[in-house]
């Protein structure tokens, strides 16, 4: 296992690793760096070499969507083919409007990878950096969670083919223009589509785990500018022993100490303001698209495991996979968006456990800058779907439960 992580580690060696800001940025981009180094889709590389890699890997994915298109033109409608093509071809869409956000914005997620290495993110004690380690893991497990169930759905959709009743079949509905009904094209044929598929595959994935990272990393910083609220008596305290309470709040030194330490504060602050604004932006349109393409695959996905589930069972376990993997998905980017709301209105909070009214509130300029801050945070922020939709668990249910609605008319309509 050792080896097989060393030999990852050299393969996928990329300009976004060693032009990280620092040790943070690293420990929680590092997965999604090489993920996106291995799939041809970094926007940072300017070798020649991965320009010509990135451009054939490109160019298998405009295939696919080309072929699927192409297949949709040339078949005999029913509602059953037609949740075969919108399944793979709604994704894939959605994700092409996501990858040209990401190339938008590079420069905006280049500045927010490196936020944590701001001068006034504060993590020089061992409690802070703890829920540094809380959430670094957290990230890490739910990676892997999305890599491995997206890998899962991808293992049974390759061998989808070989267990259904059509001969020379392929596991996506696309159209060729020539014949493949002999076993030595159809396995030159199956292997180019299932390399092309996975490459479109992980093409769809990238983008929903790079914004949980991003949503991860904004997490934790609200979760250490929580505890320095919290703990800033005892943070500055810690230069002047054995003085009393009430000889530290009258101390000029200990004043001067707390005054620079809220102004640090303040400006940490408003700095992970500005940057989750920053994500909301990036976030809107993709979001707004990525919903309305989930309402229809969750109705689509449904209906081909409810109809193929007494037909075909590989087929219904192929879309179940495939179901799990979309609502897993939304659902933790979702979560993820609601936890940032409750962290953001969460700094009035430690705001208010700060020790103000052990006489902290009487240093000059303490009290006006406290309730600014406890002003600014009793408005949480909310990330929102074109503006139109917050992204929370209650949106995540709603969808879940309209697009449930219209998989019922859809049952009933098929069976009239």
């Amino acid at each position: 296992m050792t080896y097989i992580t060393r030999l990852w580690n050299k393969m996928t060696q990329n300009k976004a690793l060693e032009s990280s800001s620092g040790k943070l940025e690293t420990r929680f981009f590092e997965t999604i760096y090489r993920v996106i180094y291995v799939t041809g889709l970094s926007t940072v590389e300017n070798s020649v070499g991965y320009f010509i890699y990135s451009s054939i890997v490109k160019l298998f994915i405009m295939l696919i969507i080309i072929g699927e298109i192409w297949y949709m033109f040339n078949i005999t409608w029913s509602v059953d083919v037609a949740t075969d093509s919108i399944n793979a071809t709604f994704i894939q869409f959605s994700s092409l409007f996501k990858y040209r956000n990401m190339i938008k914005y590079r420069k905006m997620f280049r500045t927010l990878a490196s936020a944590m290495e701001s001068p006034s993110f504060d993590i020089s004690n061992e409690a802070r950096r703890k829920i540094v380690d809380i959430w670094v893991k957290r990230n890490r497990t739910y990676l892997k969670i999305l890599l491995k169930l997206g890998s899962c759905t991808l293992v049974a959709w390759y061998g989808y083919p070989f267990m259904d009743d059509i001969d020379y079949n392929l596991m996506v509905p696309v159209y060729l223009p020539f014949a493949y009904t002999d076993p030595s094209t159809y396995s030159i044929v199956y292997t180019t589509i299932i390399v092309m598929f996975t490459y479109v595959s992980y093409f769809v994935m990238v983008y929903d785990i790079l914004i949980q990272v991003y949503l991860m990393q904004l997490l934790c910083q609200f979760a250490v500018l929580q505890d320095c609220f919290t703990n800033i008596l005892s943070d500055c305290a810690e230069d002047f022993q054995g003085m009393t309470e009430t000889q530290l709040l009258n101390d000029e030194r200990f004043q001067y100490r707390i005054t620079k330490r809220l102004r640090d504060l303040i400006n940490q602050h408003r700095f992970i303001l500005n940057n989750t604004l920053d994500l909301r932006e990036i976030l809107s349109g993709p979001m707004l698209g990525h919903l309305a393409t989930s309402t229809v695959l969750i109705c689509a996905i449904g209906y081909q495991i409810v109809m193929s589930v007494s037909v075909n069972l590989t087929k219904s376990l192929m879309a179940f996979f495939y179901l799990g993997y979309n609502m897993v998905v939304l659902y933790i980017l979702c979560r993820w968006c609601e936890e940032l709301s409750i962290q953001s209105e969460a700094i009035g909070f430690s705001v208010y456990c700060s020790g103000w009214e052990r006489g902290l509130a009487s240093i000059p300029g303490v009290r006006s800058t406290l309730l600014l801050v406890f002003t600014r945070a009793n408005k949480p922020l909310v990330l929102t779907a074109g503006g139109m939709y917050d992204l929370s668990l209650a949106s995540y249910a709603n969808l879940v439960k309209t697009s449930y609605s219209a998989l019922t008319m859809l049952l009933r309509f098929r069976q009239d």
